[in-house]
């Protein structure tokens, strides 16, 4: 049975989360608000937009009723955002902007195994690049889910969700090892096909093991993923970050790394300018973010958000 049901949640803003670079299937309503979808469940969610910034938020859940529960964990609601809102330390001006701009954020707790392939096939891709190729795996290998809002006949583009009926779940292991190289490679997916096509393999054999990566900490799940094909340090961050909801990762982008130069490497010029690249930015982020242990990843959020805001980029999110 389908159910609505409206909440109060503080530190809570859909348009921030649905922009933050974290997750690709959730996607904008015609009639507003956005439509979700995650481990084969299908969530249409709307918040009041007339609630003023920095108070609580009035969101609407309309789901089936069996997966609220499950909605309201991927939101990561149990978490207190404002003990890291205030945490922020006085004399870092620039983060405590970016956590005013970006208070809305949560980190969702999304599905490993989808994380895991996003995160390969987003090297070197833009985000509705992304956004394309994840709706494009999931259309042509997934399993078909009702959607709630669209009855019309599906339509010509494949990036507008609500135009079709039937939306579809992102494919498991055994559904995306039916795809051939070649057919990944037919969805404009380059030399991250092959990459796929390896972990998949890998995860259907047991040598990659998905439960006991889900019994890792952070660091031991850093060092596990690293081993396998087509992972190296900003994608393994990315799924720990995102994927095993290990929120003291940092993952270091172009973005980030523009942020780590323009607005850390100054306060420190002379020691930094002696560090090679490859220990550059972790230096910068040990310096700047290790005083939040536990939950530096919320801080990337932050400021990746705030600076594609300033840069007027999020909206292309």
């Amino acid at each position: 049975m389908i159910v609505t049901k409206t909440f109060s949640f503080p530190c809570f803003r859909l348009n921030q989360i649905a922009r933050s670079g974290q997750c690709f299937r959730m996607l904008p309503l015609e009639t507003g608000g956005y439509s979700v979808i995650s481990s084969g469940r299908y969530l249409e969610v709307r918040e009041d937009l007339s609630t003023k910034p920095n108070k609580e938020a009035v969101v609407s859940f309309t789901c089936e009723e069996k997966d609220l529960d499950f909605w309201l964990h991927y939101f990561d609601l149990d978490t207190d955002y404002q003990i890291f809102l205030d945490s922020i330390r006085s004399e870092d001006s620039y983060l405590r902007t970016a956590g005013t701009v970006g208070y809305g954020i949560r980190i969702l707790r999304q599905d490993l195994w989808e994380m895991i392939i996003t995160f390969i096939l987003s090297q070197q891709k833009t985000i509705p690049a992304i956004r394309q190729a994840v709706e494009l795996l999931s259309l042509r290998y997934g399993t078909p889910i009702k959607s709630f809002e669209s009855d019309e006949s599906p339509e010509a583009s494949l990036s507008v969700r609500q135009a079709c009926p039937t939306v579809y779940a992102f494919p498991t292991p055994e559904q995306l090892s039916q795809a051939s190289l070649e057919d990944l490679q037919s969805l404009k997916l380059g030399y991250r096909a092959k990459y796929i096509v390896k972990i998949t393999q890998d995860v259907c054999t047991g040598a990659f093991d998905l439960p006991l990566l889900l019994s890792m900490d952070y660091s031991h799940s850093l060092d596990y993923v690293k081993q396998f094909y087509g992972i190296g340090e900003k994608v393994a961050n990315c799924i720990c970050l995102f994927g095993l909801h290990h929120i003291d990762a940092f993952p270091v982008d172009t973005w980030i790394q523009k942020i780590l130069m323009a607005e850390y490497f100054p306060r420190h010029p002379r020691r930094y300018k002696k560090l090679p690249k490859s220990r550059l930015y972790e230096a910068m982020i040990a310096d700047h973010f290790s005083c939040y242990q536990g939950y530096a990843g919320v801080m990337q959020q932050y400021i990746f958000y705030y600076e594609r805001e300033r840069m007027g980029k999020a909206g292309q999110l």
